[in-house]
């Protein structure tokens, strides 16, 4: 089934490709042979006539889908015609270097992840016909390391459609130092990756004010809600640098702590100063930003915060939490 409907529409692209003048549903009925053997000639019975129009719209929709350009034609007498012009339906030639074919290997690989790999591939044949290089391999890697970026929560492809359609969502939402979730409702921006976690970046309508949500904790299903964007949204560069301050990567001041020795390698490599204390502990100097204590409590007894006494408390109330369950 799905070989012969292929087949259709490609013929009825090639037919509105290669007219010169705007084609009836009649004409193309009558000239593509999948549509004659299901419902024969065009001066059939009115039940066939109703199931030609019924998939004749559908083949329509879907070549529109995949990026061909159609023309509806009204003639003299009122008859509707269709063509799809050479000049309309040609891309200018499409040139990319070794840089910006991985880097579209690595999105299509998050989409494939994301459960929208016909979308991906889509895009690429797209890409190929339009002058993309044989030569060229977006899925291959192009170094010695691959990288790579995980899609596992449930959450990122309704999220990423939201974002592109500019729709509120809510969804239930269990903070690092809380026991349950809790509805959240929110204007979302865009999706950021920071440390091998994906983060919502957006406008939280109950708190009247930016927020950043991680998706691993987002529990149940994103719902749809209906209505405008309340808030403006801010450019991509302000975005990134609101992800990038609430998972941790901007720090405005530093920290001190005790870590394990021969323990806890990425906070040793984010430190400024390293001093070995005796007795199995060293004390380091690391960056202070918003979210550090959530990083620090994955280390466990591993790590004690020694200044300041604010970060202290905040890693004390999240392993309460954490051990509360």
């Amino acid at each position: 089934m799905a070989i012969a409907k292929a087949e259709r529409l490609m013929n009825l692209a090639l037919c509105l490709l290669g007219t010169r003048r705007p084609l009836s549903k009649r004409e193309l009925r009558d000239s593509i042979e999948a549509y004659v053997e299901a419902f024969g000639p065009g001066n059939g019975a009115t039940g066939s006539d109703d199931s030609f129009n019924r998939m004749f719209e559908r083949d329509k929709d879907d070549l529109r889908e995949l990026g061909l350009v159609i023309e509806t034609v009204e003639s003299l007498d009122g008859e509707i015609g269709y063509l799809a012009r050479r000049d309309s339906n040609r891309l200018p030639p499409i040139t990319l270097d070794a840089e910006e074919a991985a880097a579209l290997g690595l999105a299509a690989k998050v989409w494939q992840q994301a459960r929208l790999a016909g979308a991906a591939s889509g895009a690429l044949q797209k890409l190929r016909a339009a002058g993309l290089p044989e030569d060229v391999d977006p899925y291959g890697s192009h170094g010695a390391l691959e990288p790579r970026i995980p899609v596992h929560e449930a959450a990122f492809e309704p999220l990423m459609l939201a974002c592109r359609d500019r729709r509120p969502v809510a969804f239930d939402y269990r903070k690092a130092t809380a026991a349950r979730p809790e509805q959240r409702h929110v204007e979302p921006w865009a999706l950021e990756c920071w440390r091998g976690h994906w983060y919502l970046a957006g406008w939280d309508r109950d708190r009247g004010a930016e927020r950043v949500f991680r998706l691993s904790r987002i529990t149940g299903k994103v719902r749809s809600r209906g209505g405008r964007y309340t808030a403006p949204v801010p450019d991509v560069v302000t975005v990134r640098e609101t992800v990038a301050g609430w998972a941790g990567e901007i720090a405005d001041r530093s920290a001190r702590i005790r870590l394990r020795a021969g323990a806890g390698y990425p906070l040793r490599a984010k430190a400024s100063s390293v001093r070995e204390l005796g007795e199995g502990w060293d004390e380091l100097e690391i960056p202070y930003g918003h979210g550090l204590d959530a990083w620090l409590v994955e280390f466990g007894p591993d790590v004690v915060v020694l200044e300041p006494a604010e970060l202290r408390a905040d890693v004390v109330d999240r392993l309460r939490a954490v051990a509360k369950g």
